[in-house]
């Protein structure tokens, strides 16, 4: 009899012990009040139809990290703090060579970041989509092969966090789209071959647009079927996020990562960037590798760093550099020219920096302007003539039309059925309330345009025409 009772007292222990660690912190709440308050918003755009995303349990998401979050606590959480919050990547590196700070503890740190955040309904953000189940695994992988020489400028053990519609082994990449939820098998893209080469730790992927933001018309910036609704940590729900790649500069600007990986086709880095007071690259097209990465225009597209600072931005970008035999328009770029930077007031001294007339009544703008020229930086102030771009959708339209075909079928899970432009919109039509809420009209408009390569060809003979006749300097 005592041995039954000694069981059963143990089950129980065990049971009690599994409830404290599998704790639920996410937890769904009535938005109605919220979205009613939305619709006096002056932005037609911030006119939400929802903000919590129903296709996502962050409770399932951050199931992996449960026994070591618990270990963590919110007084470790401060102490580290000022070690972490808004410092830029030579800085960590410091920290973590100075035995102030691990690998392990710093991927720690924005985990009980997110989760701290984000399970609270008054601060959530949804930025965050996924997180890789083996970040910590791979971290303290990180802190046994550290070298003993400091090398400041560089990615190794930085968790780092990616848009969604880039492929990374071991998690899905959806674009946003629920037609691609079962998109979990992929091999890495190109650019995180290289950051996982470099040693940057993958920590997750983040929330976007849906499809780029080429899905919809005039729906809310930093929505997707898979995440729900992107919020501004400057103002949630009073300021848009930018977009495509809004969660990636919100993910940046909350310090949930040390950086993040955004693309861009058209202003889909630069937008966020700016809306969230982070700094942004979009690269010229084919310094860094699309392979790999869910397309909208292989004219156009590129992804590029989104970092707290420019220094963070150099050191990013020249971890993603490298040579792509299927990349057709891949530009060299010296990676060595980024190692050992040295930012100091000397390298602006006669350096040409092009200024837009049009934005020096900016004060902020033209204080910047001011110091760099101060400094001895050259400043050519430029005030472009106006360019016509017609055409420009067509161009989105049919090189997405035949893009996305080229992707679903190299590069995506096999599990994936679709193969077109019309798959998806046949998808999203079944149940359109939760794949579709804000419609799929550009998708439509896709669709309808009967545009010929050949006639493509002379879209992009006329809008290169204008494009570089806006970029003349007298």
């Amino acid at each position: 009899m005592k041995k039954i009772i000694l069981i059963l007292l143990l089950v129980v222990a065990v049971s009690c012990k599994d409830k404290a660690v599998s704790k639920t912190y996410f937890k769904r709440y009535n938005e109605t009040s919220e979205l009613e308050k939305q619709k006096e918003h002056e932005n037609p755009r911030m006119k939400f139809k929802l903000i919590q995303s129903k296709s996502l349990d962050m409770n399932i998401v951050f199931t992996p990290f449960e026994n070591e979050l618990a270990k963590f606590s919110e007084k470790e959480y401060q102490k580290i703090k000022p070690l972490i919050l808004e410092k830029d990547i030579p800085s960590l590196q410091k920290s973590i060579f100075d035995g102030k700070l691990s690998y392990e503890k710093l991927a720690l740190f924005y985990l009980y970041r997110i989760r701290k955040f984000e399970s609270d309904s008054t601060l959530s953000l949804n930025s965050i989509i996924t997180l890789n189940p083996n970040v910590l695994i791979e971290a303290r992988e990180k802190d046994k092969k550290r070298k003993t020489s400091l090398n400041k400028y560089s990615v190794y053990g930085m968790p780092i966090v990616l848009k969604d519609n880039i492929n990374t082994k071991g998690m899905p990449t959806t674009a946003g789209a629920k037609v691609l939820a079962n998109n979990k098998n992929t091999e890495d893209a190109f650019i995180v071959e290289r950051l996982r080469k470099k040693g940057a730790l993958i920590l997750g992927k983040v929330n976007l647009s849906e499809w780029a933001y080429f899905f919809c018309t005039g729906c809310p910036l930093g929505y997707s079927a898979i995440g729900g609704q992107t919020l501004n940590p400057y103002g949630r729900k009073i300021f848009e996020t930018g977009g495509s790649s809004a969660a990636s500069g919100v993910t940046v600007a909350a310090n949930f990562a040390v950086a993040a990986i955004g693309t861009e086709t058209s202003g889909s880095i630069t937008s966020p960037s700016s809306l969230n007071s982070v700094v942004g690259l979009k690269p010229t097209i084919g310094v860094l590798s699309r392979t790999g990465i869910v397309p909208i225009s292989s004219t156009l597209d590129t992804p590029g760093p989104m970092t707290k600072n420019v220094i963070d931005n150099a050191i990013v970008l020249s971890a993603m550099l490298g040579y792509d035999e299927d990349e057709a328009v891949y530009k060299k770029v010296d990676a060595n020219a980024y190692e050992n930077i040295n930012v100091n007031k000397e390298n602006i001294k006669g350096k040409k920096l092009g200024v837009l007339t049009s934005l020096l009544n900016d004060s902020i703008y033209k204080s910047t302007i001011d110091k760099l020229a101060m400094e001895g930086a050259e400043i050519i102030k430029l005030t472009p003539p106006d360019v016509d771009f017609e055409g420009f959708l067509t161009l989105l339209n049919i090189d997405m039309k035949h893009d996305l075909p080229k992707y679903l079928k190299n590069h995506s899970d096999k599990a994936v059925s679709i193969r077109s432009i019309k798959d998806v919109i046949t998808y999203n039509k079944k149940d359109s309330l939760v794949r579709a809420p804000y419609g799929q009209q550009l998708f439509e408009g896709i669709l309808k345009d009967t545009t010929t390569l050949e006639g493509l060809a002379k879209v992009k003979a006329k809008l290169k025409f204008e494009g570089e006749k806006y970029l003349e300097v007298e």
